[in-house]
């Protein structure tokens, strides 16, 4: 495979790169979901094949193929080549890369179990257990569960004289049960909506106990549709560890990305309301508001040794003590902003262009605990596990929904509340956060499907959060 990517980068320079590397890329995937006590689908599909980036000039030109020969890949080097030279008719400046060491290197996931190598019957009968189980509870109307898990491996090489293999190991999976009512159905979920995604083998499903929960959530599903309406109005919100992580995912992540502060790109998310010249400056949050970027967390979904143009894995701080100082970049966009690359730069498969992607965007643990913050709240919601959200284009005015909320009267847990939602502004919500939880209650949820590029590359993101309180938010918005 390093014969291959060799050959694809040689041929790019010799049709005029000052640039190149390639990518050669094998992923196996499967997908399995149960409903109602009853296998619904499975999934099991194998691609392979190489992209080649190529630099001339002022722009990057890009070519893959599925062929996996000499000549296929000497004629992808050669047309990601003659893209570049094309693009470059439109006037720009010479692009520059800034500097990363150069590796040759190995890298693989550590697990303990392959989970393509464990029983398709012991998965089949995990998942149509548990939704047995959520569907005999009076009032469930459906009930669902998933698993699915990517092997990826990956040799890069480029004219610089990296020479990086990875073996990448991807896996998650969750339930969730719906009750219908006469005026509204009720979701309950879990770990969290959508699944929840590590890197590891399949002890990470093992670890997620889902018999051991899906009664419960069955139940709440059920209970929800009796339960009041959130109220409204202006009070304390404390938040469960998975929507903070997408609240993470929306306001911070997307907002850092450099290639959209930039306006390089918009597609999926739009652009941000960041400008360089406020870097080290703008007060993104309150001083509790420590952010990192960082791709070595062992277990979180967004761990790698290498991205994918052969920038090591590290932390990078994005926000600290509540002021931005930091963005997700590539060699490209670092170079132009005159900041050290992070290695966020990763593509979803052989055949899309490396573009900047968030790693393990999360917060770094405080003192306080759950318990602490709903005590110390005279009035509030908790509201746990995300079921709706919708931001603006440039990452400022939010409103986010969830599955389940409880009140919080003199500081202990009252009623369970429907229908829970919060509004914002990025900076004033972050602002208002004045209690965060310590490390035992902190998880690297995982993010497996955001979107981005076009055309769309899916990217698999990770979150460090845990529960955090926030004062003075806006509740229980309606429409």
């Amino acid at each position: 495979m390093f014969e291959l990517a060799t050959a694809a980068v040689e041929a790019a320079l010799a049709a005029g790169a000052t640039y190149a590397d390639a990518r050669v890329v094998v992923r196996r995937n499967e997908a399995l979901a149960a409903r109602d006590g009853e296998l619904e689908s499975t999934l099991r599909t194998e691609e392979a094949g190489v992209g080649v980036r190529a630099l001339v000039g002022s722009s990057w030109g890009f070519h893959a193929t599925g062929e996996l020969t000499d000549a296929a890949a000497r004629a992808a080097g050669r047309q990601a080549s003659a893209t570049a030279r094309a693009s470059g008719r439109v006037a720009g400046a010479q692009l520059h890369l800034a500097d990363v060491p150069v590796a040759v290197d190995h890298y693989e996931t550590p697990h303990q179990e392959d989970p393509f190598a464990v029983p398709l019957s012991e998965k089949v009968e995990l998942l149509t257990g548990v939704t047995a189980t959520m569907i005999a509870v009076d009032g469930v109307s459906a009930a669902r569960a998933h698993i699915r898990a990517w092997d990826t491996e990956k040799w890069f090489v480029s004219s610089q004289g990296h020479r990086i293999s990875q073996h990448l190991l991807e896996i998650g999976g969750g339930i969730e049960a719906t009750a219908v009512g006469e005026q509204e159905s009720q979701r309950r979920s879990y770990p969290q909506s959508f699944g929840e995604y590590r890197t590891g083998g399949f002890e990470v499903i093992r670890s997620f106990d889902l018999p051991g929960h899906a009664g419960r959530i069955a139940e709440e599903a059920v209970a929800l549709l009796s339960a009041p309406e959130c109220p409204q109005g202006e009070m304390d919100l404390v938040l469960e560890g998975s929507q903070l992580a997408l609240q993470i995912h929306e306001s911070v992540g997307h907002a850092t990305e450099l290639d959209r502060i930039l306006g390089w790109e918009a597609a999926f998310a739009g652009t941000s309301f960041l400008d360089l010249s406020q870097l080290g400056d703008l007060a993104y949050g309150s001083p509790l508001m420590n952010i990192t970027a960082d791709a070595t967390i062992p277990g979180a979904l967004s761990t790698f040794g290498y991205d994918d143009e052969g920038t090591p894995a590290q932390a990078v701080d994005l926000v600290r003590e509540g002021r931005w100082v930091g963005v997700l970049s590539g060699r490209d966009s670092a170079s132009l902003a005159g900041l050290p690359p992070g290695g966020m730069v990763r593509a979803d498969g052989f055949n899309r262009i490396p573009m900047v992607r968030m790693t393990n965007v999360g917060l770094v643990p405080g003192e306080d605990s759950l318990a602490g913050m709903i005590a110390a709240t005279e009035r509030g919601v908790f509201m746990a596990t995300n079921r709706s959200w919708s931001i603006d284009d440039r990452r400022l005015n939010f409103q986010f929904g969830c599955e389940i909320g409880w009140e919080i009267v003199d500081g202990e847990l009252g009623r369970m509340v429907r229908n829970p939602t919060y509004t914002g502004i990025t900076p004033r919500f972050w602002g208002s956060l004045d209690m965060l939880a310590g490390p035992d209650e902190f998880v690297p949820w995982g993010t497996p499907n955001c979107g981005k590029g076009q055309p769309l590359q899916i990217g698999h993101t990770g979150h460090p959060a845990g529960p955090a309180r926030f004062r003075g938010v806006r509740v229980g918005v309606r429409g």
